[in-house]
């Protein structure tokens, strides 16, 4: 457990405009992030992101004094809802904000919900939190995205490409699941079929007993893989002479490990609603800046905690640095319409982000003055505006199940 504060240099510098009476309030933030276990360098790109806003703005959120508390949820949710008792329970915080895994947000959600605390799901988000479930978890906000929100456009352009016959394969868990799912309704809904669907256990780093499965008739691999699995699974698929394009969830190709591959990942495909090749003045000033401080290119871990702060900051502005407790917190947050390094980002009426969803395709080139040419993810269409329901009609989408295993069926499967 670690704690930052804004140090005592910053505050006496700022003495000059303010007198006692006017002493910057406390925000206290509860960080939950993995430190350590498989999923650690997620959790480093999500404090760095978070502790880059931050500096930037000496320690302070909307005229707030920070003191961000830092818990390492080792990415296991049981271990997440440990840390959050404590830091709601012993330290006091006015907030939670993080998580990685989407079983972890089911998991602090309910916590939230009891303890009457504002739960931020930077990343450890799900499907129903904000869906069918949504009146259950009134604490949490989801301003990044859910898991199937960016995979929706996807399955549009897929058909676009012409593409028929795909087979898919993710991660066995709730994050894949409504990754895939989202993928499937929107390809099939366009004339797509999904004729295959395999399930490799989270975590996977061997892929030899699955990669025979796939069939050799589809036009497309579609893939979700997290963590190490999305180093893994392109390499292997290649080196078995699968030669058709590999598209998918943006996790596949995300930067935080997309240094670590090789050029045999060059021409794949992915969705999400951020890349650290986004060509905007914005963007590129982030990617400079994050790079000098961090020595690497920000992820979406990064850019989504970031970002997080940013709505923190705004929220605040609005309430001239007072907390004002979690439902008038977020009731503000929906009022406010950032433009954030991702792009322009706003809330639905069931605390969801709305955002940009951009198709990003692997590419070997310099970018931002940068010496050498490097992977980067760079845009190839923009989706603007997505939210979580996709161009389907609200009601009628929250009455279908949850995407799953099940669901959608694989009426096509062979």
């Amino acid at each position: 457990m670690t704690r930052t504060r804004a140090s005592a240099l910053l505050l006496l510098a700022g003495a000059a405009c303010c007198t006692p009476a006017q002493a910057a309030e406390e925000l206290r933030i509860g960080f939950i992030a993995p430190k350590t276990g498989i999923y650690s360098q997620l959790g480093i790109d999500m404090q760095n992101g978070l502790q880059m806003y931050l500096d930037e703005h000496e320690g302070m959120l909307g005229g707030a004094k920070v003191t961000l508390i830092v818990e390492d949820d080792q990415g296991k949710p049981d271990t997440g809802v440990t840390k959050a008792n404590k830091l709601i329970l012993s330290d006091k915080v006015n907030m939670l904000v993080g998580g990685v895994l989407a079983t972890t947000g089911y998991a602090l959600a309910p916590v939230a919900t009891r303890e009457k605390m504002l739960y931020l799901g930077s990343i450890a988000t799900a499907d129903d939190l904000g869906q069918r479930d949504f009146e259950k978890y009134p604490y949490m906000v989801r301003p990044t995205f859910v898991p199937s929100q960016p995979a929706h456009p996807l399955g549009q352009w897929a058909c676009e490409q012409g593409y028929k016959r795909i087979a898919i394969i993710a991660a066995d868990y709730a994050f894949g699941h409504e990754t895939s799912g989202g993928f499937q309704k929107a390809f099939e809904d366009c004339g797509g079929k999904i004729v295959q669907k395999i399930w490799p256990p989270i975590g996977t780093k061997d892929f030899g007993p699955y990669l025979p499965l796939i069939k050799s008739d589809i036009d497309a691999v579609f893939a979700l893989m997290v963590g190490p699995m999305s180093l893994q699974f392109p390499k292997q698929l290649r080196a078995a002479g699968y030669k058709k394009p590999i598209i998918g969830g943006g996790t596949n190709y995300d930067e935080f490990i997309l240094p670590s591959m090789d050029d045999t990942v060059v021409g794949d495909v992915s969705s999400f609603m951020y890349s650290a090749a986004l060509d905007t003045p914005k963007n590129a000033a982030f990617v400079t800046k994050y790079r000098s401080k961090y020595g690497k290119v920000p992820s979406y871990y990064s850019e989504a905690n970031y970002t997080t702060a940013q709505w923190i900051d705004e929220v605040l502005k609005k309430t001239n640095g007072k907390y004002p407790g979690p439902l008038e917190f977020i009731k503000t947050m929906t009022s406010v319409k950032l433009d954030a390094v991702r792009g322009p980002v706003s809330l639905d009426d069931r605390q969801t982000a709305i955002n940009n969803i951009y198709i990003k395709k692997v590419e070997k080139k310099k970018m931002f003055g940068f010496d050498k040419e490097e992977l980067w993810n760079t845009v190839i269409k923009t989706y603007p505006n997505v939210s979580q329901f996709w161009t389907y009609d609200k009601a009628a989408f929250l009455k279908q199940p949850l995407y799953s295993r099940d669901f959608p069926p694989c009426r096509f499967c062979e």
